[in-house]
């Protein structure tokens, strides 16, 4: 997979890509990823990507030109399956979109950035808006990497365990079971015998149950799904 990430901060970017399981993702190549500073796509020599709004109003907006000269150079060298513009008016970010990105070979990210951009870029250039919260960022460069690492942690070789994402939290609409491991018993705070029994039957349905009324009191509306 390519993940291209247009924004006007990459340095607030690239950390989280430097470390953990991100950074063995890249290094074995299971990933590229790519920051494109969009200042270097400006028209004049103030390298403006930004400007007051039609109509007034408070707040500066994101020009359609610089976005759209970026977007272009880019879709001149590969064909891209989504550009994903990244806004706190968009879909809510949940496993099921987590999943379906990570089928994806290439990929664009738009971070908006002040009161957002110019409706035309989303208009004609963006095939999906995302969002990971019902709240207002400063950028759209931590939602960003928020989407990354839902997706990529979903590529076949990034995790150790090949299991181990499809047993995650919300893969089929549940929150996971309750985990344990050693000591067996710590103050007094003892595991559930079961796990110990070695019924692995016995074992997944205690954990299909668990997982069930877990849901059920903290999260009553995934059931509604």
């Amino acid at each position: 997979m390519r993940i291209d990430i247009i924004t006007v901060l990459p340095e607030l970017l690239k950390s989280p890509f430097e470390a953990s399981i991100l950074k063995r993702a890249i290094e074995a190549n299971l990933v590229e990823i790519h920051f494109h500073n969009l200042r270097d796509y400006a028209s004049d020599k103030y390298k403006s990507i930004d400007d007051t709004q039609f109509g007034g109003g408070a707040g500066m907006v994101m020009m359609v030109e610089p976005i759209d000269k970026c977007i272009s150079e880019l879709k001149s060298k590969r064909d891209y399956d989504e550009v994903i513009y990244m806004t706190p008016d968009g879909a809510t970010l949940n496993q099921g979109i987590a999943n379906q990105i990570s089928l994806k070979q290439n990929i664009i990210i738009l971070c908006g950035h002040y009161k957002g951009v110019d409706q035309r870029v989303r208009e004609h250039l963006i095939t999906k808006e995302i969002s990971i919260g019902d709240f207002v960022l400063s950028g759209g460069e931590l939602a960003a990497a928020v989407l990354c690492d839902s997706v990529i942690r979903l590529i076949p070789g990034v995790l150790g365990n090949e299991t181990s994402a499809l047993t995650d939290s919300f893969q089929d609409n549940l929150l996971a079971p309750p985990i344990y491991t050693k000591p067996r018993d710590y103050n007094g705070w003892k595991v559930p015998e079961l796990l110990f029994s070695g019924n692995l039957p016995e074992i997944e349905r205690w954990r299909e149950e668990q997982a069930y009324q877990r849901t059920k009191t903290l999260r009553p509306d995934l059931l509604e799904d």
